[in-house]
């Protein structure tokens, strides 16, 4: 993936495109993916960075969903289970099984969590991940030896799929670029323009690293702009009713020592109704979520007073040493775009079913949906469009195509960096060439100069916050780290992006801006 080269081919193009995606989410750059896979001439503009909302602030579970099935969804669970299986086939590098644990004190319990755990067994039939089972008092403190043996009397265990939300995502849009998609990063659509009739034939859109506008020409244009969606609606119809019901979520990231075990633990339901998970990944602990609705969504949202301790309260239940708010090493907020239902419904309630709808003038809007079940979203929606705007395209492919990145999973290295699956061998190669480049640049973090000159040179980075944040997970881990090597980041960049001295102090000064958002103590 390369700007300028994206750039260039948007500005010689003569003729529409076939799609216009607004928005580089997971489903933005879902449907990029499988309408460049049939032959279709996709563009997707994104005002920030891909995955920059919603996609990168994840659980990071690719699960069919435990509490769905509890609110009578079988469908919805149904289709996930199978999608969470793609999922693990096509990119088993960032895609792997994962046990998880629900506590139960007393028999009831353990029978009726069982149970429900078998129907979901029995929807999951034929996949490729492992089985629902019961445990004992003294299994499940072996298997979680920091569980406070008052919580527990016994337990059950079953299976779901753990990823990196933003490394599948960044995988997803090397695919689409590999298969002809054209994506730019840091283009903010701003106008729908449209034909003497009323209907929509493209838009303008405004590059925000040069402040140049362009007029882009399209024969459908789809809004997968996620929490944002009506606000690129709007550009369509100012007077439109909102569709969706915005609410947030909340993950506090605390050492590998309050949790150091090989499995997950499920709170079933939390003081407010939720689910909560405690979860290993990338040698920390993410707890989360909240759920909280709010009136309108950021690009960088924040948490609300109470919600960060609400997570360590609930943690500290649970686990026999309860973490503080010192012990905090990322908080990460995350904004849910829940299609609106009964205007009483609690946002916990409303669906995570995804929602496509088509304008007067044309306008395809996809909504609502989750990680889990992009892939089917984005074939739904390129379905719609192809037959909306009467396109010539292939059958749907994704179901069994690679993602980019894709190893045997006989063949996958032991690595911690093992989420670079096949382009692992050409970043130790520049290692090689460049031996500066190996050394972590934070004892605490796993960051080191060859992963950001490989941000840059193939995945599109453009800000300190694109590597820190989502190229690696650098900051979603540790803030204060990743605070620490900003200036190191930003210099390794500007060399490699031909930047000066004043392009990296606006750099610092933004990335600080965006870190005071994941320190628990400045966002308590």
């Amino acid at each position: 993936m390369n700007r300028d080269d994206s750039i260039e081919r948007l500005q010689t193009r003569k003729t529409p495109w076939d799609i216009l995606v607004v928005g580089g989410g997971a489903t933005g750059i879902g449907i990029a993916m499988d309408a460049a896979t049939r032959g279709l001439d996709v563009l997707l503009l994104e005002q920030s960075d891909f995955g920059k909302g919603t996609s990168s602030r994840s659980t990071k579970l690719v699960h069919g969903g435990v509490r769905y099935l509890e609110q009578g969804n079988i469908t919805l669970v149904r289709d996930a289970l199978r999608e969470r299986s793609l999922l693990r086939a096509n990119a088993p590098h960032l895609v792997h099984d994962m046990p998880f644990l629900i506590p139960c004190k007393n028999r009831w319990e353990r029978f009726f969590y069982g149970v429900g755990l078998k129907l979901y067994d029995f929807l999951a039939a034929g996949n490729n991940f492992g089985r629902s089972h019961g445990v004992s008092l003294k299994e499940t403190l072996a298997k979680i030896p920091v569980l406070k043996p008052s919580v527990s009397r016994g337990g059950v265990i079953y299976h779901d799929g753990q990823f990196d939300d933003t490394r599948l995502l960044i995988n997803m849009a090397t695919t689409a670029t590999q298969h002809g998609a054209c994506l730019i990063n840091y283009a903010a659509v701003n106008a729908m323009t449209k034909d003497l009739t009323g209907n929509i034939n493209g838009v303008t859109a405004i590059d925000h690293e040069t402040n140049q506008t362009w007029t882009i020409p399209a024969k459908c244009v789809v809004n997968a702009a996620g929490p944002f969606c009506d606000s690129v609606r709007e550009l369509d119809d100012a007077h439109g009713e909102k569709m969706l019901a915005a609410s947030q979520g909340v993950h506090i990231v605390l050492p590998r020592r309050f949790f150091p075990a090989d499995i997950a633990l499920i709170v079933p339901k939390t003081s407010d109704g939720r689910v909560l998970f405690i979860i290993p990944w990338h040698e920390h602990t993410v707890i989360g979520t909240t759920d909280t609705p709010i009136e309108t969504a950021t690009l960088e949202p924040t948490p609300l007073p109470g919600e960060i301790q609400f997570l360590l309260d609930t943690t500290a239940e649970y686990l026999t040493d309860p973490p503080t708010i010192e012990d905090v090493q990322s908080v990460f907020t995350g904004i849910r775009p829940l299609v609106k239902g009964d205007k009483s419904a609690r946002t916990a309630s409303l669906s995570r079913d995804h929602t496509i709808r088509i304008s007067d003038s044309g306008l395809v809007t996809i909504t609502g949906g989750k990680w889990t079940t992009v892939r089917k979203m984005a074939e739904d929606c390129v379905d719609r469009v192809v037959k909306k705007a009467n396109l010539n395209a292939s059958p749907c492919s994704t179901q069994t195509m690679h993602l980019h990145g894709f190893v045997d999973p006989s063949k996958l290295p032991s690595s911690p960096r093992s989420y670079y699956g096949s382009d692992l061998a050409a970043i130790e190669a520049l290692e090689q060439q460049s031996p500066e480049l190996k050394q972590p640049l934070h004892p605490e973090l796993t960051l080191r100069g060859s992963d950001v000159v490989w941000a840059v040179r193939h995945e599109m980075a453009r800000t300190v916050e694109d590597v820190l944040a989502r190229r690696s997970r650098s900051l979603f881990l540790n803030a204060p780290a990743s605070l620490e090597i900003a200036a190191e980041v930003a210099r390794h960049m500007a060399a490699e992006l031909n930047r000066d001295q004043t392009w990296i102090d606006d750099q610092l000064r933004d990335f600080q801006n965006v870190a005071q958002h994941y320190l628990a103590k400045q966002s308590s």
